[in-house]
């Protein structure tokens, strides 16, 4: 579903990716595990086409990014760091006119709406302003809304940051129900080692280079610790 290679992107002097090299198969729930700086928003903001690599290329279901950017970029459903819905119209509203941009009918849209809303508690709160709601909830919107479209490839950038622990909860078990139901991919950015711990696979980033890749559990062992906390601390403590 996702594949990366050679991919560099530098700020000036500053290299935030070196050379990254990724592949991510449909299905599958892997977390971007990385410290603040490693690199993980830069990586989102390539593959959401926000920025283009200095060097490398990238391919969304077999689409390249940089030759049919319209066709790979509506095959993803990103949730960013920063909150984007519109807080003066209602949750409804935020979610049509996201349907409305992926070209879906409105009648199939309201449906999806209707099915996919109760899952996450947000059925008594879709006439409301966003602007009302509390952080969790509009997490909870922006999560309906990446999949409002059924992407193949749903990108979680740092999401649960700020979140309180039931929010953070109700959100890793919506998505591993989709990859679960749907067969979507995930690439979850985080810092927060136990959401990792719940992953397919985990992919370690540290100053813009992968250093560990597997199970939690074999990258437990890859970066030779008796816990994935502990081998994450002691690895990016470490320079270079």
């Amino acid at each position: 579903m996702l594949s990366v290679r050679h991919l560099s992107k530098s700020y000036g002097s500053r290299q935030a990716l070196q050379q990254l090299g990724l592949e991510l198969a449909d299905g599958q729930f892997c977390v971007l595990l990385g410290p603040n700086g490693a690199g993980k928003s830069t990586l989102f903001q390539l593959l959401t086409g926000l920025f283009m690599p200095d060097s490398g290329d990238i391919e969304v279901d077999g689409l390249n990014l940089r030759h049919a950017a319209a066709r790979a970029l509506a095959r993803i459903g990103v949730v960013f760091q920063q909150q984007s819905l519109d807080l003066d119209l209602s949750v409804r509203q935020n979610l049509l006119f996201h349907g409305d941009l992926h070209g879906l009918p409105r009648a199939l849209c309201r449906e999806r709406i209707a099915s996919d809303a109760p899952g996450l508690g947000l059925d008594k709160d879709l006439d409301r302003p966003v602007r009302e709601l509390s952080g969790g909830t509009r997490r909870k919107v922006e999560l309906v809304r990446a999949l409002l479209h059924r992407p193949g490839l749903l990108l979680m950038d740092e999401a649960t940051v700020g979140l309180d622990p039931p929010s953070r909860h109700d959100l890793l078990r919506t998505v591993r129900q989709d990859v679960a139901q749907r067969g979507t991919s995930v690439l979850w950015a985080t810092h927060w080692v136990e959401e990792a711990a719940q992953a397919d696979r985990v992919l370690v980033l540290h100053q813009g280079q992968l250093v560990a890749d597997g199970s939690p559990a074999e990258v437990t062992q890859a970066l030779g610790a008796d816990t994935l906390e502990a081998g994450f601390i002691r690895r990016t403590a470490a320079r270079g």
